[in-house]
């Protein structure tokens, strides 16, 4: 259990689901830079899961292509993210590694999220334009960013044995209303909402705005490929800084304060393209440090043995907020145009502040689970002992799944040194 070097079989199943996650999110990302462009232009926890839900995406893709409406664009749309595969892909990895060498799996996967964003946005721009919006459906669809991944699902991810309930990776049964009932995750659940309606409402509006500014939408993509360069350089100092030197609520208060500042120089930025290019490097600075910054916060106010209930939620707030800003976003561009929208993502970028600014410094913890094994897991004594070592603040064991979930300071205490504690 010790052995921290990843097995064939474990790299075979980070690469390949990361792979997969990361085709199906640049599909939907690529859309995002071009939709409310060219779309004018229109009228009016298993292998099975996960490709199912990719052949969903997929069909979604290909009823966007052979539509001539708007209203088969949605269709589509709507389709492609019912196809959510992220439980399913967390849930497989889950199965296919070991304990201690999950946490670098799953931030395998966190990076791919990241990495895939920045090249959607700079990719689709281009796909649009050389062949069309119906070119970059088809693209998604035919040049396997679905299928593809169903290929890789079945030949290439390993195939997973027994199922093995893991709190650290799946949603608890009962356990959501105790997820929401904690303040600390509530305003962190707000404030990736607020995130996302924030990026989704300035893409309603960016991009005919800098057109309207005589920056054509055949080089917007340079902008996006600049701006994600420069903000990719700054999140490792950045997340440095907040884990390191453990001033991570001043690092997430200073990003939604740059969130704030960016969104009212939007508001003021007319048709001044070089204003309107630093607000996009200033937004997207703060929006990829808090995209890196708020899965670890979730996970160190979980409580023990509900890390995963806890995510679940979050990458709900997250999908909810991406949903609420696209539809505020083109409402409010209809009903005035482009300062409308910015003058609304100002005002829920101060309600995140405010929120924020409430925030406790987090306890700078781990979530650990270690297996028991049966002679362990009917141990009375077990959580007492496990809470008197140095660094764990708290303790969970569930007999029946023979597992003990822990928040610990690794600075203080490792794996190793707790799985002796549960061997005596």
């Amino acid at each position: 259990m010790n052995d921290t070097k990843m097995t064939g079989m474990e790299l075979r199943a980070t690469w390949g689901l990361g792979t997969v996650f990361s085709l199906r999110m640049l599909g939907m990302f690529m859309v995002l830079p071009v939709l409310t462009t060219y779309g004018m232009a229109l009228q009016g926890a298993s292998e099975s899961l996960i490709v199912g839900g990719l052949l969903v995406f997929a069909l979604g893709s290909a009823i966007a292509v052979l539509t001539d409406n708007i209203w088969g664009v949605i269709l589509g749309r709507a389709l492609q993210g019912s196809g959510a595969i992220a439980a399913a892909v967390m849930a497989l990895l889950s199965d296919l590694t070991r304990e201690q060498n999950r946490t670098k799996a799953m931030a395998f996967i966190g990076v791919s999220f990241g990495v895939t964003f920045a090249i959607a946005m700079v990719v689709g721009p281009i796909v649009t334009h050389a062949i069309g919006l119906n070119g970059l459906f088809w693209g998604i669809t035919a040049l396997a960013l679905a299928l593809a991944g169903v290929v890789l699902t079945l030949l290439v991810v390993p195939t997973a044995g027994d199922h093995t309930l893991n709190r650290e990776s799946g949603i608890v049964r009962g356990s959501v209303g105790k997820v929401l009932a904690n303040p600390q995750l509530l305003k962190l659940n707000m404030g990736i909402f607020c995130l996302h309606a924030m990026l989704m409402s300035s893409f309603v509006a960016l991009p005919p705005m800098m057109a309207g500014a005589g920056f054509l939408l055949s080089e917007q993509w340079k902008v996006y490929l600049i701006t994600m360069l420069v903000s990719f350089a700054a999140v490792v100092p950045a997340i440095i800084y907040a884990e390191v030197k453990r001033h991570m609520k001043r690092v997430f208060l200073g990003c939604v304060t740059l969130l704030l500042f960016a969104e009212l120089v939007l508001l003021a930025a007319g048709n001044h393209l070089w204003v309107m290019f630093a607000s996009i490097q200033l937004f997207f600075l703060a929006f990829n440090v808090m995209e890196a910054l708020l899965p670890s916060l979730i996970s160190k106010e979980s409580p023990a043995g509900y890390k995963g209930t806890a995510m679940g939620v979050y990458s709900t707030s997250q999908f909810l907020g991406v949903a609420f800003g696209g539809t505020l976003g083109g409402f409010l561009f209809q009903l005035q145009g482009a300062w409308l929208v910015f003058l609304a993502g100002a005002v829920i970028a101060l309600a995140s502040w405010g929120v924020s600014a409430t925030l406790r410094e987090p306890p700078y913890v781990s979530s650990l689970r270690i297996a028991l094994p049966g002679r362990a897991a009917a141990d009375n004594q077990l959580a007492q002992r496990l809470q008197a070592q140095p660094g764990v603040t708290e303790v969970v064991v569930v007999p029946e799944e023979r597992s003990a979930y822990i928040k610990v300071d690794t600075k203080q205490i490792n794996r190793a040194a707790l799985e002796k504690a549960v061997a005596v």
